[in-house]
């Protein structure tokens, strides 16, 4: 059988067609991009060093790949599934040092096909896919670090760390697993090593901007991420209901892995003896099952609500840590069984997408984002003689002018506080509630879709 004979080809198959299915499946049924996406794309024609939201990095790829492929839905989902297939990558070349042969490294990947967190919710680039190949990056590196002492190795994982925490906060998650880890091994090891401090130096030098940037805005972006999590709305009722619900949600959403996995070894022993000793056992507990265990003893203390997709890298190193623990019962010979299931779910996932977005038309993906792009196009054209330079509104409608129009104008929220620094000459839409707008608008008032827009031109 091929896949015994060539890994590498094999895999470079497998990531090819990820890449082409959910690049080109969200293409051809969306009219829109998501919302995710297009808030993104707002943020980025605006770069700041963080926004009200989120840390900066997950705005920062988008505002790339607009400067080279401008307004092409297309793009954002190839930038989607570049991210994910980088993650597989790495997963991929960190199972290959932990395990006895290639083919248990490549399943290590195929069973992250079992979990939807890395197919059907990836067209929609957003913090939690921003995350992952920097996840994935940082536990390989540390492992390297912690294998070789390379000093180069230790910067990249100051890096990576820094780059993870710069695309959502809920990165920490993982470095407290590391740091579990080097705890564990500093108390055997009992000699401190000078080069542990390079990747914490690097990982506050890249930090400094945006730690600036936080104390400056009033840390709104830390406030919205409690608010976000019903921290503020929280009762004692929540400190059960929560965790027991995060609980339930995890093992549905884990089925399909399961089954993978079951279909490819021999016997299931219920009684796991844990070997301290083995320090790849070691280490892969603290990266996969520490973060989780710490989000639920999170939701438990504080009654906080986690949100499945906020899970989307916490089990990137699944498949590794599984097949790592019953790499002696797989059997090959059940490979075929595996396959079947494994390319049952490689299809039924994006047929299933496809299904949802042309089934259903009250989505996101549906709003015609670009014709109300082009309808105010033309009435601009019609009125005045500047270009559009300036588009106020929510992420969603303003993003979404601001992503469509043909001048690429910056997106606000609000212009209040950056009156003093702005060129008032060019052009400026607003837009949201036509009610609202159609009182108060100094300029020309239209109504498209529903949607009021407020232009102020020169003539």
């Amino acid at each position: 059988m091929i896949i015994k004979k060539n890994i590498p080809l094999v895999l470079n198959v497998f990531l090819l067609m990820h890449l082409i299915v959910w690049t080109l499946a969200p293409s051809f049924s969306n009219k829109n991009l998501p919302l995710d996406v297009i808030e993104a794309l707002a943020w980025g024609s605006n770069l700041d060093w963080g926004f009200e939201k989120h840390p900066p990095l997950s705005a920062f790829f988008p505002e790339v790949f607009y400067q080279i492929f401008g307004n092409q839905d297309w793009a954002y989902y190839f930038l989607s599934q570049i991210f994910v297939l980088l993650s597989f990558i790495i997963v991929f070349k960190l199972a290959r040092e932990f395990l006895k042969n290639d083919i248990h490294a490549l399943l290590s990947v195929f069973l992250l096909e079992g979990i939807y967190l890395y197919n059907f919710t990836t067209p929609e680039f957003n913090v939690n896919v921003c995350q992952i190949p920097f996840w994935a990056l940082t536990v390989y590196y540390f492992w390297q670090s912690f294998k070789d002492d390379k000093i180069q190795n230790w910067i990249l994982l100051g890096v990576f760390a820094a780059l993870g925490f710069l695309s959502k906060y809920l990165f920490i998650y993982l470095l407290i697993g590391i740091t579990i880890f080097f705890i564990f091994n500093f108390k055997k090891r009992k000699k401190f090593n000078f080069r542990w401090l390079i990747p914490l130096l690097v990982f506050l030098l890249v930090l400094t901007p945006h730690l600036i940037w936080l104390i400056e805005n009033d840390f709104k972006t830390i406030i919205y991420g409690l608010e976000r999590a019903s921290f503020e709305d929280s009762n004692f009722q929540n400190h059960l209901l929560y965790p027991l619900k995060f609980i339930l949600k995890q093992l549905g959403i884990l089925i399909p892995f399961f089954v993978l996995l079951i279909l490819i070894i021999s016997k299931i022993k219920l009684k796991f003896k844990f070997n301290f000793y083995n320090i790849k056992l070691v280490y892969l507990t603290c990266v996969t099952l520490a973060p989780i265990l710490l989000m639920i003893l999170t939701s438990l203390i504080f009654g906080i609500n986690i949100r499945t997709m906020w899970m989307t890298p916490f089990y990137l190193f699944f498949g590794l840590f599984f097949v790592y623990i019953f790499e002696s019962k797989i059997k090959l010979n059940y490979l075929k069984r595996f396959l079947i299931f494994f390319l049952f779910i490689f299809i039924l996932s994006p047929a299933t997408y496809l299904y949802v977005s042309f089934s259903k038309d009250n989505k996101r993906t549906d709003f015609p984002g670009k014709e109300i792009a082009r309808l105010v196009q033309i009435r601009w054209n019609e009125n005045f003689t500047n270009k559009i330079t300036i588009v106020v509104g929510d992420e969603w409608l303003g993003g979404n002018l601001s992503y469509h129009l043909q001048s690429r104008p910056r997106w606000f929220n609000d212009l209040n506080p950056e009156l003093k620094n702005l060129n008032l000459e060019g052009g400026v839409i607003y837009t949201g509630n036509a009610d609202v707008l159609e009182s108060i608008c100094p300029g020309k008032f239209g109504k498209i879709y529903l949607q009021g827009i407020c232009m102020i031109g020169v003539r």
